[in-house]
């Protein structure tokens, strides 16, 4: 766990000192910030991320990647075979520089991260804040258990700009190239007609009732939804008895939102393409409310918490300035809260890496 706390630091005070030696720029149509961060001191976030989760042995699934990497001979006949062809056309270029399963996790890794950054450079207005709820939200620790689903969906992350400016083709191309290395990003595909409105109109309503009413009749939803994907890859899913995912969770997901929305006149103005951030972590949270049920939902909810880490870097201006200073230590001091919660107490993580010896 002292990797993962040194990495915290690290990545806070790289991602600070990036942005306090950013230079200013013109606004464009895309390009909400006016400043660019300093790129070689970003460039620092993402090895200082690579290095601690490329190099790790274990969390969550890891090591079953791992040895499915080191079992599997890997053709173009086992790939057109079995699902998610383009994490097997991944594995099968690695594997012909390297029979150690390592690779994969740092290549991943690397990949996974430096997406993810290079977006959050673009759109986030306090760059450390977002690379820091990246970690103590959980996303980042998420990116080592989940490695396909998570690696799917930064892959998706790059396609914002054509979700802000309207140009389905290309975000639909990026989204069907994401679901080659996990199916369920073709959720991304309905999902996006259904964000492209005004935040907090009357379907924002709806569709928060909607979750609340399938959250209480959640046994008939299930029968449902597990009938209709029986004959799927994830047809399996129906078998998980669990329990649901934790609903402090789901109060960390809704803080920022709700925030967002008593603000949501002066987001509008500070950040004009903010609706559609909003409306994406708005459906990740629904997802996070229904995973009360069941905690399978939760990964869903995995593609839209990435535009959270968005989000929550604008809350602070969302404040009088003489109040700015005190929701920034806020922020850092919740989110540290929930982070130990989480990682120390709740799953008690423990972080082995051969490469660190420890």
């Amino acid at each position: 766990m002292a990797a993962l706390w040194i990495n915290l630091i690290l990545v806070f005070v790289f991602s600070s000192f990036a942005r306090y030696f950013s230079r200013q720029l013109a606004i464009n149509n895309y390009d909400v910030l006016p400043i660019k961060l300093n790129k070689w001191l970003s460039l620092l976030v993402v090895v200082t991320m690579v290095l601690v989760s490329g190099m790790r042995i274990n969390i969550g699934d890891t090591y079953y990647y791992m040895h499915a990497y080191n079992v599997t001979d890997f053709t173009w006949e086992y790939v057109k075979e079995n699902k998610d062809m383009g994490f097997g056309v991944l594995q099968l270029i690695l594997k012909k520089y390297s029979e150690d399963a390592q690779i994969l996790i740092v290549v991943t890794s690397l990949i996974t991260n430096l997406l993810i950054i290079t977006v959050l450079m673009k759109y986030s207005r306090l760059f450390e804040i977002s690379t820091y709820v990246y970690i103590t939200g959980g996303l980042f620790l998420v990116s080592m258990n989940g490695i396909r689903q998570v690696l799917a969906a930064a892959i998706i992350f790059t396609a914002t700009k054509y979700l802000i400016n309207g140009n389905w083709i290309a975000y639909f191309a990026i989204v069907l190239l994401g679901s080659t290395i996990h199916q369920s990003a073709l959720i991304l595909l309905p999902i996006y007609f259904l964000v492209r409105y005004k935040a907090w109109s009357r379907a924002t309503i709806i569709l928060l009732f909607a979750s609340v009413i399938i959250a209480i009749g959640y046994n008939q939803f299930s029968e449902l939804l597990f009938t209709a994907i029986a004959d799927s890859q994830y047809g399996h899913y129906s078998d998980f008895h669990e329990g649901g995912a934790n609903s402090i969770r789901v109060l960390v997901y809704s803080a920022p939102l709700i925030i967002a929305f008593l603000g949501r006149d002066k987001l509008r103005e500070l950040f004009p393409s903010s609706d559609f951030i909003v409306n994406m972590a708005l459906v990740g949270l629904l997802f996070m409310i229904i995973s009360t049920q069941n905690w399978i939902f939760a990964r869903f909810s995995i593609y839209f918490n990435l535009y959270q880490l968005i989000l929550v870097s604008w809350i602070v201006k969302l404040f009088r300035e003489r109040e700015q200073r005190f929701m920034y230590f806020v922020i850092i001091f919740c989110y540290f809260l929930y982070y130990y919660y989480e990682s120390v107490i709740s799953l008690n993580v423990v972080y082995k890496s051969d490469f660190w010896g420890v």
